[in-house]
């Protein structure tokens, strides 16, 4: 579990918005709350928002826009590629993190298992308040007329209303 952090990703309308917290977490302190754990890569053509160790996932986010680059922006293959690398090689292999990512097409889901992961209905959550964020994001989407934007910061304060790793500090971009 990826403690203080909570990333949620959200398609709807031919809209794409990634949303996070600003919380970090050393163990049961908060060391800081403005973080941003969503950015703009690949000449921002691509949202990648993280969770994790901030190393780690920074590591990842790099290796990540370095295949990007590699497969002249084609955001499945990268994500494949990536996660094939990031499970095989010895030293990528003890990153603890997960990768949300998304075009203007696409949402997918990282790991280091191996994992690429699009979701069915246009939702994905990661950290330790996903869970919470993901409910209340597919509620909206199923129940509401609100947008990609809309839905992605109010699930991230319904998640920090929940879960004490959870702020709502938020950082969103939208493509």
């Amino acid at each position: 579990m990826f403690h203080g952090t909570t990333i949620v990703a959200v398609k709807k309308d031919g809209k794409t918005a990634i949303a996070g917290d600003g919380q970090v977490s050393l163990q049961n302190t908060i060391v800081k709350h403005t973080a941003r754990k969503v950015r703009r890569i690949y000449n921002d053509k691509v949202i990648c928002g993280f969770a994790g160790s901030t190393a780690d996932a920074l590591t990842l986010q790099e290796k990540f826009e370095g295949r990007l680059k590699d497969f002249n922006g084609n955001l499945t293959r990268a994500a494949v590629e990536l996660a094939k690398e990031w499970r095989t090689d010895k030293y990528l292999r003890r990153l603890e993190a997960l990768l949300l990512v998304a075009d203007h097409e696409r949402v997918y889901l990282i790991s280091g298992n191996g994992d690429v992961l699009e979701p069915d209905e246009g939702v994905h959550a990661i950290g330790s308040g996903g869970p919470y964020a993901l409910a209340a994001a597919r509620a909206m989407l199923r129940h509401t007329n609100l947008s990609a934007p809309e839905i992605a910061r109010n699930a991230i304060q319904i998640a920090a209303e929940i879960c004490v790793f959870t702020n709502n500090d938020i950082v969103m971009e939208q493509i």
